[in-house]
């Protein structure tokens, strides 16, 4: 028993964590039977199977996947919390300030008073927003499409970009040549010095 909390302690397999569970048990059975096979979930081979520098993950974590476009729409939400909570407390400050320019006794604008108020009106905001079905609707349907986007690779990036600057430098080079030249035409037509 000492034994097997020791290898657990170290990281290594035991027998316990190499055998496998029940609805993995059924999906052999039945592969066996001629009766189809069950995708083999990640990790559950050979401990050599999976890729360097990968684990297997952790049974219960919440996959980034699960929420799909979903994720994006709740960070646009915090996104648009946040940038509503700056806005106003850049109004609140901008308030306070003509507001002491009357009444001096209200002193200048504090921001225990101010940040707290100031975070009461972008979460009151996202949640307005968010209770609106269509407002919503929207946000994931612009997910979705975005999601369906093929975003280049770092090549094509980088293949882009050269071409930009060179197409640039050259054309830099060409119009300050042809510059210089109807200059010299100029004045040798007209006289110039």
């Amino acid at each position: 028993m000492a034994v097997q909390e020791d290898v657990k302690r170290e990281g290594a397999p035991t027998a316990e964590d190499n055998a496998p569970a029940e609805g993995e048990r059924a999906a052999s059975s039945s592969a066996e039977e001629g009766q189809g096979s069950a995708p083999e979930p990640f990790g559950a081979g050979a401990p050599n199977d999976k890729p360097e520098g990968q684990e297997a993950p952790s049974v219960g974590a919440a996959a980034p996947m699960q929420l799909g476009t979903r994720r994006f729409v709740y960070a646009g939400y915090f996104l648009g919390a946040i940038a509503v909570a700056f806005l106003s407390s850049k109004m609140i400050d901008f308030g306070w300030l003509k507001l002491q320019s009357y009444k001096p006794a209200i002193g200048e604008p504090r921001d225990e008073v101010v940040m707290p108020a100031s975070a009461l009106v972008g979460v009151g905001a996202a949640l307005y927003y968010w209770n609106r079905t269509r407002a919503r609707q929207l946000a994931e349907e612009v997910a979705t499409e975005m999601s369906k986007v093929t975003w280049p690779t770092r090549t094509e990036v980088t293949n882009g970009t050269v071409v930009v600057i060179v197409t640039t430098i050259v054309s830099t080079v060409f119009f300050a040549l042809m510059d210089k030249f109807w200059g010299f035409i100029t004045n040798l037509v007209y006289g110039g010095t």
